[in-house]
């Protein structure tokens, strides 16, 4: 008797045990689809309802008579006279870059590297104030260089749309307009990327739609119509807008010291 009342425990037991299972999985598999299921809804949405594909336009003398009208709204010369640029991305990565001299400083955290252009691997890397030459000093230069070519495009990108490996196309979207469509071939940290330019009635940017791998949706659209003139002439933006994020260039400089 004894051990039938012993068995007849060790089975209550093991069934309360497998139903606080079933119920913790439960919970947690709840847990998971509440947040899940929005994202993947919002997600769906957004690519049905922005996803585009990527435009064909024409390449010749046109697309380069574009690309330099738009450079001339924008005083393409008092950037390339610029030699010292200023700001901070996002309130995040923060940059001193010395323009003339292919060298740039880059902070984020507590971490500063001064970032050869040229030659990464004459970079050289602060922990604070103390030079670090750890084993992880590559890492923190290939991560600088990374955060340089993203961040510095969201500055300058319309004065790089005749760098070496840049093709341009004149596009005619469906308002009647010409756009001009930039693809990178090489160079940068995702070669292959896209971008459509779209203009004001002066000639100059006020947006581009994106085919890039980092973003999941093709022809997203950000905001390039935050312009200031800086102490050199040159024009460059403040903010951009994407969807309901800002990207905050923060107080841009620019100089002209020689």
């Amino acid at each position: 008797m004894r051990l039938k009342k012993g068995y007849l425990c060790y089975k209550l037991f093991l069934l309360a045990k497998t139903s606080k299972s079933k119920r913790i999985l439960k919970i947690v598999g709840g847990i998971i689809i509440f947040f899940t299921l929005p994202t993947l809804l919002f997600f769906a949405f957004m690519y049905l309802r922005y996803n585009e594909d990527l435009p064909v336009g024409k390449q010749g003398p046109e697309a380069d008579l574009l690309a330099k009208s738009m450079l001339k709204a924008l005083n393409e010369e008092a950037y390339l006279n610029t030699d010292y640029l200023e700001w901070t991305f996002k309130s995040r990565n923060h940059y001193k870059w010395y323009k003339t001299d292919n060298v740039c400083e880059v902070s984020w955290d507590a971490m500063t590297v001064i970032l050869d252009l040229k030659d990464s691997k004459n970079s050289k890397v602060f922990a604070g104030e103390q030079e670090y030459n750890g084993k992880e000093k590559q890492d923190y230069i290939e991560k600088a260089l990374t955060y340089f070519n993203n961040d510095s495009f969201w500055l300058v990108a319309p004065y790089k749309v005749f760098d070496n490996g840049t093709e341009r196309s004149i596009v005619q979207t469906e308002a009647g307009q010409q756009a001009l469509l930039i693809t990178y071939t090489k160079g940068g940290t995702t070669p292959g990327d896209s971008y459509l330019w779209h203009f004001d009635e002066s000639g100059k940017p006020k947006s581009y739609q994106m085919w890039v791998d980092i973003l999941p949706i093709n022809g997203l659209e950000a905001t390039w119509d935050q312009w200031t003139e800086t102490e050199s002439g040159a024009l460059l933006p403040t903010t951009h807008k994407l969807f309901f994020l800002d990207l905050d260039m923060g107080a841009v400089r620019g100089l002209q010291i020689q």
